[in-house]
C-alpha cells in the first residue's frame, strides 16, 4: 500500500524528521488560505500516488496566495498518468542549497532492510543507479540490532556530507529507521531531503510503501488507503480477503495458493498463452468466497477462458465445486473453463461438476494446455 506524499511527511514529523510547514487542501480556495497562514511564497504539489508529477506539470511554485489559488485550480483539474488529482499540498518553499536522495528499504536478497543515500540525489535518482552507480550508498542495517548511529555516521562521510550536518543526518537517519520498522513499511523514502540556504536540513518529500500482509497490525495506517490506483476488481477482492492482481492477458486464473497460481501462471504462458490475473482463494475457501472470485474474474472483459486449478488440502474440492455453481448460476458465464481438482474430496467435486460443461483435466500441464486452447478459439 502506497502512501500520499502529505501523509508520508506527517509520519515523519512524528518521528523528530523536519519537514516543511504546510497542509493539504482539497480546493483553490483552501490552498489560498494556506498559502497566506504560510507568508505568501509556496509550492503547490499534486498528491497523487506516480512519479513524474513534477515533469507532468503537477508541481509549482506561487510567489502569492493568488498565483496559489490560480495554480492550485489548474493542478486540481489535471490527471497524472490516469490518475486524478483530488488534493494538493500547500508547503512553504524553500531557498535549496543541496540535494540528497535517503531511503531505507528491503533488500530481498541479502534478507535485510538497506539504507541508501546519495549526494546526487533529487528526482533523477534513477538515472544516477544507472549511470553512475557508485555515487548511491548502501548500508545493511540487522533487523536484530537495528540502525546503528555510527553506520549513518559512516553514511554521511560517504557522501561527503559537511561534518556540521552530520548530528541532523544521524538524527534524521534513526528516525527514519523507526518510521520504516514502526510502520511495517517496505520503504521510507525522503527525496529529496534538502540542505536549505539557511544551514538547515529538511525532508522536502516523502514516500512510504507499507507491506500489505501487515496491515491487519496497522489500523491506522489501513485508513489511509487511496483506491483511486487500484482497479476495481482488486477493490472488490479485498473485500473478500482474495490476494488478486489483475494483469493484461486473456486466461481467467483461481489457484488456491500463492505458489500454485504463480506455477499455473507460468504453465499457461510456457503453452503460448497469457494470464489475466493472478488470483489466489487462499487455504480453507468457502464456497461463497469461490463464487466471489469468478464474479470478479468475469468481470473482465478481456477474459476468454478460465482455468481452476484447485489443490484440495485445507481447502475442500467440493466446497470449492459448489462455490463455482453458486457464481455460474449468478452471473451466466459465456466463456469456456477448465476445471482440475485434486486432493480433499476432489471426486466428490468434479461429481458435482459433471453436469456443468466444463472441461475438465487431471494435470496441471493438461489443464493449462486445454485452457490456452480455449482462449483462442474464444477470441
Amino acid at each position: 500500500m502506497k502512501l500520499h506524499e502529505y501523509q508520508s511527511k506527517t509520519i515523519f514529523s512524528k518521528y523528530g524528521i523536519p519537514i516543511p510547514k504546510g497542509r493539504v487542501a482539497a480546493t483553490a480556495q483552501e490552498a489560498r488560505q494556506i498559502a497566506e497562514e504560510l507568508g505568501g511564497r509556496v509550492v503547490i504539489k499534486s498528491q497523487v500516488l506516480v512519479g513524474g508529477r513534477g515533469k507532468a506539470g503537477g508541481v509549482k511554485l506561487a510567489k502569492d496566495s493568488a498565483e496559489a489559488e490560480q495554480l492550485a485550480t489548474q493542478i486540481l483539474g489535471m490527471e497524472i498518468k490516469g490518475l486524478p488529482v483530488r488534493k494538493v499540498l500547500v508547503d512553504e518553499a524553500s531557498a535549496i542549497d543541496q540535494e540528497i536522495y535517503f531511503a531505507i528499504t528491503d533488500d530481498r536478497a541479502a534478507k535485510k532492510p538497506v539504507m541508501i543515500a546519495s549526494a546526487a540525489g533529487g528526482i533523477d535518482i534513477e538515472e544516477v543507479a544507472a549511470k553512475t552507480p557508485e555515487k548511491i550508498i548502501k548500508v545493511h542495517i540487522d533487523p536484530l540490532l537495528g540502525l546503528r548511529e555510527y553506520q549513518a555516521r559512516d553514511v554521511a562521510v560517504a557522501i561527503d556530507l559537511p561534518r556540521e550536518y552530520w548530528k541532523d543526518f544521524v538524527k534524521i537517519a534513526m528516525g527514519l529507521w523507526e518510521v520504516y520498522k514502526n510502520s511495517d513499511a517496505t520503504l521510507a523514502e525522503i527525496n529529496p531531503l534538502v540542505i536549505t540556504k539557511d544551514k538547515k536540513m529538511i525532508a522536502l518529500d516523502g514516500k512510504m510503501m507499507i507491506d500489505d500482509n501487515a496491515l491487519f497490525r496497522q489500523p491506522n495506517l489501513t485508513e489511509l488507503r487511496d483506491t483511486d490506483e487500484d482497479a476495481p476488481s482488486e477493490i472488490e477482492a479485498r473485500k473478500y480477503g482474495l490476494s488478486f492482481i489483475k494483469l493484461d492477458g486473456n486466461i481467467g486464473c483461481m489457484v488456491n495458493g500463492a505458489g500454485l497460481a504463480m506455477t499455473s501462471m507460468d504453465v499457461i504462458k510456457l503453452f503460448g498463452g497469457e494470464p489475466a490475473n493472478f488470483l489466489d482463494v487462499g487455504g480453507g475457501a468457502s464456497s461463497e468466497k469461490v463464487a466471489a472470485a469468478m464474479r470478479i474474474i468475469l468481470t473482465d472483459p478481456s477474459v476468454k477462458a478460465i482455468l481452476f486449478n484447485i489443490f484440495g488440502g485445507i481447502t475442500r474440492c467440493d466446497e470449492v465445486a459448489r462455490g463455482i455453481l453458486a457464481a455460474m448460476e449468478e452471473v451466466k458465464p459465456k466463456v469456456p473453463m477448465v476445471v482440475r481438482l485434486v486432493g480433499t474430496n476432489a471426486e466428490e467435486g468434479r461429481r458435482l461438476l459433471e453436469n456443468a460443461n466444463m472441461i475438465t483435466a487431471e494435470t496441471l500441464a493438461d489443464a493449462a494446455k486445454k485452457s490456452v486452447e480455449a482462449a483462442k478459439k474464444g477470441s
